[in-house]
């Protein structure tokens, strides 16, 4: 059995050189080739055009609107391909957590200008509505600044040659979304999902100024159309937002992954252990416990095995080295497998792994203080001790 396990790591240990080579060579590379990098440059560029084109006389989008897009892209095109490093001797967990904090920015920057939007399209409907109130909240300074995404009658006119822009900003922004948030899903990528729904912002707000460049031109009094669909769309913005924003903090805060991808482990943990369990049932190994943590794109798994007792450090590290090539081979986005083993005889699980409280060297330096002057009284009793028997000798002597 020893010779077999030992013939299945060696073909695993062959595959996994060739595997992890791979991959630091991809990871080492300029990523021009990595799809969130990709889609991400093609949203930059896309808005930087945009920025430009305003410049030319396009007023769906304004300047601020693009200022907080480019913001977005940038920080998503940044965390992602620092995310994407090997680990090294300061990361030793690898870099993932860089996507997480860009998440938590990206996504703090959709939130907030969700409100912003909501607010914004609560003053312009008072404005309309309740007039005398408007005017003491501009006399008190209290009247946002749009965020780029609320647009007024203003800026659009009754042109009806304008719903030409605003139908070609709505394909490409739905497009970008959507290819966005498929990669988002693929790699489980929390700052992407918040860079997608940036895009999807940007759709449905061109979707608005759409409305409003027909309702201009159909009905005579229009202008509450777009603070109505602008305070819709905050809506959606800030769910978005809070969603992504609160999946950003769970990763910092290092919650554990979720039941789908333990599953997906313990799947590809079994399959590997029944290639090896082909003797007698105790000399098998089994799967005792899975869980892990996120950070970005990348799962960093613990794995419990119990193995017979009797086991040499060589045969567990032969089923180690199988075992963490199977789950990194067949389960998308795991970068780490760190297999535990227990004795099967055992009841113990990864909460035995945290020191407690009774045993911990800073709850308790009592004791090391009075051992040693435990010591020192024992040696200066050993010491008077030797001394009176010197002393009776001499007596003795005389």
């Amino acid at each position: 059995m020893s010779s077999h396990k030992q013939t299945q790591t060696r073909g695993h240990a062959g595959h996994s050189h060739h595997h992890h080579a791979h991959d630091n060579t991809y990871l080492l590379s300029s990523n021009k080739k990595d799809a969130g990098v990709r889609i991400t440059r093609v949203g930059l560029y896309v808005n930087l055009g945009m920025a430009i084109s305003k410049g030319a006389g396009g007023y769906v989008f304004n300047s601020q609107g693009n200022l907080s897009d480019l913001v977005s892209d940038i920080m998503t095109l940044a965390t992602v391909s620092w995310s994407l490093k090997p680990p090294s001797d300061r990361f030793p967990s690898g870099y993932g957590k860089i996507e997480s904090l860009g998440s938590l920015g990206v996504s703090g920057i959709l939130l907030g200008g969700g409100f912003m939007m909501g607010l914004s399209a609560l003053v312009a409907l008072c404005q309309q509505f309740f007039p005398d109130f408007a005017e003491l909240a501009a006399h008190w300074g209290v009247l946002p600044h749009s965020h780029g995404h609320h647009h007024g009658a203003d800026d659009l006119g009754p042109n009806i040659n304008a719903a030409w822009l605003a139908g070609g900003s709505i394909l490409i922004k739905e497009w970008l979304y959507r290819a966005t948030l498929k990669i988002a899903l693929e790699r489980k990528s929390s700052v992407l999902a918040s860079n997608a729904y940036h895009h999807r912002v940007d759709s449905l707000t061109a979707f608005v100024a759409l409305l409003m460049i027909a309702g201009s031109n159909v009905l005579n009094n229009a202008a509450w159309l777009d603070p109505v669909g602008g305070l819709v769309i905050s809506l959606m913005v800030v769910q978005a937002g809070w969603g992504n924003t609160k999946a950003a903090l769970f990763e910092l805060a290092d919650v554990g992954v979720e039941d789908e991808m333990k599953d997906n482990v313990r799947k590809a943990a079994t399959k590997a252990l029944d290639t090896l369990n082909t003797g007698s049932a105790a000399q098998h190994v089994e799967l005792r416990s899975v869980q892990g943590v996120k950070a970005g794109q990348n799962f960093l798994m613990d794995v419990e095995l119990a193995a017979p007792g009797t086991w040499t450090i060589e045969q567990t590290r032969g089923v180690e080295d199988l075992v963490r090539e199977r789950v990194g081979a067949k389960v998308r986005g795991v970068k780490k497998v760190r297999v535990r083993f227990v004795s099967k005889a055992s009841e113990q699980d990864f909460m035995d792994e945290f020191i407690g409280p009774n045993v911990s060297a800073h709850s308790s330096p009592e004791p090391e203080e009075e051992e040693h002057k435990h010591d020192d009284h024992d040696h200066d009793h050993d010491h008077v001790q030797e001394k009176k028997g010197a002393n009776r000798s001499a007596r003795r002597r005389k």
